[in-house]
């Protein structure tokens, strides 16, 4: 049997290596603005206890705001407590999930773009084996703390604390294609930075159903490795998920991120040893204070597979980069540098760095620029709602449009099972938040 799934997936990465050096989707032609009002109300308080605190934003019946404080065991507890449920349902509808979904990837059924070695690893061992080897080969590189906040969640709620564990390496394993842009000087009608991040991942799987908005308050005298003070942010994800993937600091720092499936020969081989990219994200936002913190961090990171990240800072003229990211290379990209260097799909624009769904990715990134340059000096969060993520069709699963100047974070989520309307979150309405407002809310 063994064999067999082994011969199965050889074959499936066989064909699907032939098929295309760069992704050749792109947006529909006829694709409509996003003209829903954006909510404004502000989050209100549901339920309290030592350390957490839980809202819930008028209008929208899915999305839960927590805030914890405290260590990060006295966060994970929290967490754990105030949405014990939830959590619970998550956790286990996840893992769920991915068994079916590896499964039909090394039977050639492919839904989610698994890595190969993943894939050879579960075809020898099995799903809990293979994510176990993955813990292994990433455990020297990840702070303990985050090894403490899933022990609390793992107390507080009775989940086996290994599939928590396993379950936060699914950004190592996978591939999403997803947007960003950053945008300052000239490309806006005020002096500041805009940037965006949208998810383009998973909308069958459990995910859409729980969809949350975490605020960190870590005690003052957390450190990382070289010890940088903790600092409180906000980390946009789902229940019980402690990594970041999309966030914002009280420092005006903030994440996007793209799993690159079509990527050059400039990014050289992915490694299996280093810190998982959604640690080292939460990281930047915990942890560091400027640009070129976060700008060191990950040049000198043990890092692992290929992607394209983006960092803003709101404190700085030119406050954004683009980075190239893979276990080779760290090359970081303003307006004047910025590659991949295709002048007919991926031009150069003034103020700007953009990527749209993937490294080698035509289609989507020739939308993404004219839509930059058809509103450049009046791009605003308002704009890029509207006529931008709605346009290129980028941002099904999740969309954060972070106004550092402002201290505003624009964000809407995929349609879930007991939601009406549009399915894809760049569609659907977003919810304003004020991030000042949400790192000034007092401990209980």
């Amino acid at each position: 049997m063994k064999f067999l799934l082994l011969w199965l997936f050889f074959v499936a990465s066989a064909w699907c290596g032939v098929l295309a050096s760069e992704c050749n989707g792109k947006p529909d032609a006829d694709a409509q603005p996003n003209m829903n009002p954006i909510n404004k109300a502000a989050p209100k308080l549901v339920a309290s206890i030592k350390n957490g605190k839980l809202y819930k934003v008028p209008g929208n019946s899915v999305l839960n705001v927590l805030h914890v404080w405290g260590t990060p065991y006295e966060m994970g507890y929290a967490h754990g407590t105030l949405l014990k449920k939830e959590a619970s349902m998550f956790m286990n509808q996840v893992w769920d999930y991915l068994e079916e979904q590896v499964i039909e990837a090394i039977n050639g059924s492919v839904k989610w773009n698994f890595r190969d070695w993943f894939l050879r690893d579960v075809a020898n061992l099995g799903v809990e084996a293979a994510c176990d080897l993955e813990v292994l080969a990433t455990a020297k590189y990840s702070g303990p703390y985050f090894l403490e906040e899933i022990k609390g969640l793992a107390d507080a709620t009775g989940l086996d604390y290994k599939k928590i564990l396993r379950i936060h390496m699914l950004g190592e394993l996978t591939k999403g294609s997803c947007s960003m842009f950053g945008a300052w000087g000239s490309m806006l009608p005020y002096d500041g930075v805009l940037q965006l991040r949208s998810l383009d991942w998973n909308m069958d799987g459990p995910f859409k159903n729980y969809p949350q908005i975490t605020v960190y308050h870590p005690t003052s005298d957390q450190t990382d490795a070289n010890g940088m003070k903790a600092q409180a942010f906000v980390n946009v994800g789902w229940t019980a998920w402690i990594g970041s993937i999309t966030g914002v600091s009280s420092a005006k720092l903030a994440i996007s991120e793209i799993g690159v499936s079509f990527p050059d020969a400039t990014f050289g081989k992915e490694s299996r040893f280093g810190v998982p990219f959604t640690y080292i994200l939460r990281d930047i936002l915990q942890f560091d204070y400027t640009l070129d913190d976060a700008v060191n961090r990950i040049a000198n990171a043990h890092r692992t597979c290929d992607l394209i990240l983006g960092v803003g800072d709101g404190k700085e003229n030119r406050g954004f980069r683009g980075v190239q990211y893979s276990a080779g290379v760290s090359n970081f990209f303003d307006d004047q540098n910025m590659k991949p260097s295709n002048e007919s799909w991926h031009p150069k624009i003034k103020d700007a760095v953009y990527f749209g769904m993937d490294w080698l990715c035509p289609g989507y990134n020739v939308v993404l620029a004219q839509q930059l340059q058809k509103y450049h000096g009046k791009l605003t969060a308002e704009i890029a709602i509207r006529d931008v993520v709605s346009i290129i069709q980028s941002g099904s699963t999740h969309i954060a449009i972070y106004d550092l100047t402002h201290d505003l974070m624009y964000v809407s989520f995929s349609k879930s099972d007991s939601e009406s309307g549009p399915k894809a979150a760049y569609d659907r309405q977003f919810i304003q938040l004020d991030t000042d407002a949400l790192f000034a809310v007092s401990s209980p």
